[in-house]
This record gives C-alpha cells, structure tokens and sequence, in this order.
C-alpha cells in the first residue's frame, strides 16, 4: 500500500492538504497546507498539540495566538530565501491571516506546553549536507540542535539542485530492530522548474521508500505538491532532476522523552558518507539565504 499522495489528495474545504496522526495511521506527526488567497484567515484551537507555523509562499502573514498579534515577514518561495517562523504553543488558539500565499502548520502530539516563539529568518541555521551530486542544503527551522523550545516536534526544510540527490544514503527511525531512533515522518514536496522561486507545474523528482523486511518497495515519480507519509521502513534517494530543483518540508515527530533527529543507515550503503571526503560541495550551494536566492 503507497503512502503517497498527490497534489489534491488530501485538499479539505480551508486547507489545500491535510495530514492527521488518525489519518496517517500513527500517533504524533500532522501538518496542514494553507493558501491564504482562499480565505481571509484561518483559525485553529491547538487541542493537545504543538505547532511550528512555516511561510512558503506568504508574506506579510499575521499569526494571532491566545490573542497577540505576531507578524512574519515570510518570502516569496521555497527557493527563494529562508523564512522567519513561529512555535505554536500547545492548547493555543491561533489564527492566521495575509493577503495571499501558502503557509505549512506543522503539529505534533505533546504533553509539556513551551512559550510563543518567532524566529527570525536570520537565527534559521542553514547547512550544506553531502558532497558531490549528493549535495544538498539543510535549514534547521525547529530541529534538537537550533530549537530547544518544543516537546515532540521537528521540521526541517531540504533543497536538492537539479541533477543531485538527497536523503541519501538511505535512512530510517522507525525503532524497528536494533534501530533506536524512532519519528514519524512527512515529506511535503513543491518541484521547481530551473530558477522559479516556488513550486511549478512541470516539476518532477523521483522518491524510493522500502522497508525492512522486503515487504515494501515503491519508487515513484514526484510531482509539484507531493506528500509523502513515512510510518516506518527505509528512504532515499530523494531525486531532483536536471532543470528541477527539488524542495521538501519535514515533519517528525515520536515517542522517545527527548526530540532527536538520529537515524540508521542502510548499511549497504553507508560507506558512501566515508567517501564524501574525497569529493566537492556544489558551488550551487547553499540555494537561499535569509535575504534571498544565493547567486
């Protein structure tokens, strides 16, 4: 059974994609998609959940919670430049609003309330990861390492140029085995086309997931607004082809008492992170910075 879904799939009345842990299958991990045009704001009670609330396509965006006002200045595009952001408090009631554009809700399942927190584009560590055509940039939005302030909640954001490739070698955290990390995980994907600053129409990638046991394998074409639910089992590669640079939000969420990011290779391929030392970066990198598009 493919847990991928297609742009529209998961479209509800106010969201143009929404993932629940009941609809996943899982316990933690949710996110919902906004197109701020299509409404003049949107409301939600944080009923037993985190949040971490990502501009991708919005400026201007006004994020009202149990009350007080907060405005991100947001960006015109995944590939663009890197977003300032918002944590969400559990229990909290918050609504957002601007004139137009797509925002990501990321939530997860918690139990220990944190604070209100806008981070500034500019406080966003951005990474370059791999080397070689495995290079790839890493923004850290509300990582273990670059955000202490959450429960249970990770996002990350990864930019892969045209013709490399990410989530590479492949990895997994379901717990399974002598593998002790354990997130469930959500890939939200917006293809580009050559230098558009957000998703576009002709964008395609290719995504591999396969668990385990051998019970599962899928490798499958991406598309512009792609999601992909990943409860458990190996991922990678993540493919942007050539003139299509691919984008993908990460949510994860699990268990464990402290939020980590850790992972397990797939040992037939991990050797290959040894050999990155004896390769260059892509001078394509990093894509975006807080200000704009790196040229």
């Amino acid at each position: 059974m493919t847990n991928l879904y297609r742009a529209g799939d998961l479209r509800t009345p106010d969201a143009l994609a929404k993932v629940t842990p009941e609809q996943a299958g899982w316990t933690y991990s949710g996110m919902e998609v906004f197109d701020l045009a299509a409404a003049e704001s949107v409301t939600r009670v944080l009923d037993g959940i985190e949040g971490v609330l990502v501009p991708l396509s919005a400026t201007d965006v006004t994020v009202t919670v149990d009350g007080d006002r907060h405005r991100l200045r947001g960006r015109v595009g995944v590939f663009d430049a890197v977003s300032d952001w918002i944590y969400l408090p559990l229990g909290s009631t918050v609504e957002i609003s601007g004139a137009s554009g797509e925002v990501a809700l990321c939530s997860s399942r918690a139990e220990v309330r944190h604070e209100v927190a806008v981070v500034a584009a500019e406080d966003v560590p951005v990474e370059v990861r791999g080397s070689g055509r495995a290079t790839r940039q890493v923004t850290n939005i509300a990582t273990p390492s670059s955000f202490e302030g959450a429960d249970k909640i990770n996002v990350c954001e990864v930019i892969t140029p045209g013709g490399n490739v990410s989530s590479w070698p492949p990895h997994r955290h379901d717990g399974i085995g002598d593998c002790e990390p354990v997130n469930e995980e959500i890939y939200y994907f917006r293809m580009g086309q050559d230098d558009s600053s957000h998703g576009h129409p002709n964008g395609l990638g290719m995504f591999r997931v396969y668990t385990v046991d051998g019970s599962s394998d899928e490798t499958c074409p991406i598309f512009d607004g792609d999601v992909y639910l990943i409860p458990e089992g190996y991922h990678g590669p993540s493919i942007a082809l050539p003139e299509y640079p691919m984008y993908f939000l990460n949510v994860l969420a699990g268990p464990l008492p402290e939020r980590t990011m850790a992972f397990c290779d797939d040992p037939a391929h991990h050797r290959i992170r040894e050999e990155w030392t004896d390769e260059d970066q892509d001078p394509r990198l990093p894509m975006t910075s807080a200000e704009s598009r790196v040229s």
